[in-house]
This record gives C-alpha cells, structure tokens and sequence, in this order.
C-alpha cells in the first residue's frame, strides 16, 4: 500500500540514562486535581469523578526548548504536572492493581489558552482549542519508577522567570495515581505509549515572550520552556 503523504515519526520522549527513547501513543489530562487550584480558577471542588480531556501526540514539546507565543490567544497560562509514562496493558483495573502498569514519571507543563477555555466553557463547549495546540505538552525526560520510588509526599513547583510560582506536596491530589490510572482503564483499554498529566497545584499563571518557565517534582529532571521574545 502506498501513502500519498509521509507523516512525522511517532514522537518520543528521552529516558534518563537509556539510549532508548520512550515513544508517544496517547496523552492524557485530569484537570482540577488539586483543591487550591480548582478553587483559584472558581470552580466546585469533589470526587464525583476525575475530569478528563486529551491532547493529540503532535502537541509534545521536550524540554529545553524555546517556542513561538501561541496563536489564537492573549492570555496562555503555565500549569506544572507530573507525569505518568505507561508501561503496560490494562483495562477495567482496580486500585490496587494500576500502580503495575507505570513505566515511570517526568515532569510536564500542560501549557493552556485559558481566554480560549474560558470562552468555551461559559457556552458549554468542549476544551478542545484551549487545551489541545502545537507545544501544548511539555515534557522532561522520564525517570523509571523503580529509580523514582513510590509518589507522596515529593514537592511539585514551577519557577517563572526565577521565582516560584506554585509549589505544592504531590500528596494534596484530589485523586491518587492509582485512582486516577484504575478510572482511566475503565474508559480506554491503557497501554505502553500512554501518558496521563495529572493536574497541577495552585498558582497557574500567564506567560509572555521573554519568559522561562522550570518546574520540577524532586527525584525528576526538570522541565524547561522558554517563550521567545516578541
């Protein structure tokens, strides 16, 4: 079979201290995982259900990199996360069973055009264009888990510019990794290649060419983006 067009290769993330590199099936975000931050933003805090929404593999960006200020937006925010690498096969999982499939974790900015989701959300339509856009998820290389240890009680922050701007215990999720990855496997059949971002902790704020943004989740090689000058 021939292809009329050739299209990029699979996107892939860097794995600390391997020449293999972790390739990118799918990403996954939760969003309004921490308290502070859902009450920051003025919405309801519960466990009703965690809250999902995807961007497409073609949205990756690593860390280091300096990109272009987003089109379409005049307000696009920073948001710190870390991030889960999937390492297996899994679907309808309990609990108890999900923390198996985790390859390993990384830290990641799931950048967004807030005045575009804001937009959106006051008509009740999808997140889709705030959230999902060239260099919307930014990634550090993945750690193993078995080097990164079990998540708890592990600081999460990001600097902006030199000066922190959230900072946070990765134990204030609302949902726990093994709650977060069990729900998941009851909506999609998870897989190696999947990525979950799994919220970010209060003090989410806007960028402006110039800035540099790093966060880090300590045990994990940190994230850096730069935003280039106008």
């Amino acid at each position: 079979m021939s292809l009329l067009f050739e299209l990029p290769e699979v996107p892939a993330v860097p794995v600390l201290g391997e020449e293999a590199r972790y390739p990118v099936r799918r990403i996954f975000c939760v969003g309004r995982n921490y308290a502070a931050h859902a009450r920051e933003l003025g919405n309801a805090v519960d466990r009703e259900a965690p809250i999902w929404f995807t961007k497409a593999p073609a949205a990756l960006c690593h860390s280091g990199t300096a990109i272009a200020y987003p089109p379409g937006t005049q307000d696009c925010h920073y948001e710190m996360e870390l991030v889960v690498a999937i390492g297996g096969h899994g679907f309808e999982l309990a609990a108890e069973q999900a923390m198996d499939l985790v390859y390993g974790y990384a830290c990641g900015l799931d950048m967004t055009r807030r005045d575009l989701q804001n937009a959106a959300k006051a008509k009740g339509y999808p997140w889709d264009t705030g959230k999902d856009f060239e260099n919307g998820a930014v990634i550090g290389p993945i750690t193993r888990a078995d080097a990164f240890g079990q998540p708890g009680e592990q600081r999460i922050s990001l600097a902006k510019n030199g000066e922190t701007k959230q900072e946070a215990p990765l134990s204030e999720m609302i949902w726990s990794l093994p709650e977060l990855i069990a729900d998941l496997s009851r909506l999609y059949h998870l897989a190696p290649g999947d990525l979950i971002y799994t919220g970010t902790p209060a003090g989410v704020g806007p960028v402006a060419p110039g800035d540099r943004l790093e966060g880090r989740v300590e045990g994990l090689e940190p994230v850096v983006l730069a935003i280039d000058p106008a």
